[in-house]
């Protein structure tokens, strides 16, 4: 965003046109070098050392990539928690889309702010993605052996995150004319969205491990449509005018999904690995011999 504001003002081939020219470049290099950098797993890296994929040996369980178990596609999309997860992702999702798509629109048409102003001050409520990195450490510790259990805490970080970053999303509505405080409201609200990410970040791993992928593809899907919808939902209520009172509605909108996202969570959510997960880790435990002239090795399923 904060180059974006600049490029539209002083990039090449006229400004707005050179915003995507920019992206697009950034956008290639980062597919070569994922393409040339990324592996399967840590057992086929080249360069890692011997002690770290041990580590990961040890803290992912299962490293058999050749011979996996059959999805249970119907337990999947039968599971109450893994909707749950695919509606708070879609809550998270509508809540932090409704910042990035239409911060800038916002600062313009409410706040007045010039292009080059809109850009750097649309990019300074996402500064707050940085507590993601302390968010997830702390979730971390509280799930440690000992304190709570993984289910609480994922349910504590979704409420707290959701009910939190609607709270600060209304605030930025009601702040008058004082062109600072909607800037630190979408900080505090974003800041408060990194509360809820790593619940709908990794949940995936708590309800079954070795489908994670899959599960992660449902509620992304599910999330996806949030990011579609939520941009939508906003030039709808503000079509008219613009106006500071249309923009509170758009607010109130996105308080309200997140705050139905924390309540459904909250009752069906869970941070347990589910039955069907784990009859399918068992299957994984068998030892498998060669396929295709290739020795396939099993290691143990760490539970």
């Amino acid at each position: 965003m904060l180059m974006s504001g600049v490029l539209s003002n002083y990039g090449f081939a006229g400004g707005w046109p050179s915003v995507f020219y920019v992206f697009g470049m950034v956008g290639c290099v980062w597919s070569a070098a994922w393409f040339f950098l990324c592996y399967d797993s840590p057992a086929v890296h080249p360069r890692i050392s011997s002690t770290e994929r041990e580590y990961w040996r040890l803290m992912l369980g299962t490293t058999n990539l050749v011979v996996r178990p059959p999805t249970p596609w119907r337990k999947i999309f039968s599971s109450i928690p893994v909707w749950a997860l695919a509606v708070a992702f879609f809550a998270q999702n509508w809540g932090y889309y409704t910042l990035a798509s239409c911060i800038p629109l916002f600062m313009y048409d409410v706040l007045g702010f010039d292009m080059t102003k809109n850009g750097v001050l649309s990019a300074v409520p996402f500064l707050a993605g940085l507590l993601l990195i302390p968010f997830g450490w702390l979730s971390d510790w509280l799930r440690s052996p000992g304190r709570l259990t993984n289910s609480i805490v994922r349910k504590s970080f979704c409420v707290i995150g959701f009910i939190s970053s609607g709270c600060m999303l209304i605030w930025a509505g009601y702040t008058g004319c004082n062109r600072a405080l909607p800037v630190v409201a979408m900080f505090l609200s974003i800041s408060c969205s990194a509360v809820s990410f790593p619940v709908v970040a990794v949940n995936q791993l708590d309800l079954a491990p070795l489908h994670a992928g899959k599960i992660m593809g449902l509620t992304h899907f599910v999330g996806s449509l949030a990011a579609i919808v939520a941009p939508h939902a906003v030039g709808a209520l503000t079509y008219e005018e613009s106006s500071r009172s249309e923009w509170q509605n758009v607010f109130f909108l996105a308080a309200g999904i997140l705050v139905v996202g924390a309540i459904i969570f909250s009752i069906v959510g869970s941070g347990k690995r589910q039955s069907w997960a784990k009859s399918s880790a068992n299957r994984q435990d068998e030892p498998t011999s060669s396929q295709s002239g290739h020795t396939v090795i099993l290691e143990q399923t760490v539970c």
